[in-house]
């Protein structure tokens, strides 16, 4: 019962830990060298470009609505299923 306890004391201690991350801008660690310049790039990109995501990434929704229903045309694809042959 006692080592219970204690277990389920030890993971609400780490997952209340785990949570408390530090919200500061990112720096190169030092002695290191940051990433090297994209091909094509005039300047390498900053901590917080490497962050944001690309449009390819995140692409923006389109909400266009159905307005006006429509007949579907002739699929010419669209064949009954074969029969198996036993």
């Amino acid at each position: 019962m006692r080592i219970g306890r204690t277990l389920a004391g030890m993971g609400l201690m780490a997952l209340a830990l785990s949570g408390c991350g530090g919200r500061q801008p990112l720096k190169p660690v030092e002695g290191q060298k940051l990433p090297a310049v994209p091909v094509g790039a005039a300047t390498a990109p900053t901590a917080a470009d490497l962050i944001q995501p690309s449009i390819q990434a995140r692409p923006e929704r389109n909400v266009e609505l159905l307005t006006q229903s429509r007949q579907r045309g002739d699929d010419p694809f669209d064949l009954p299923p074969e029969k198996q042959p036993k």
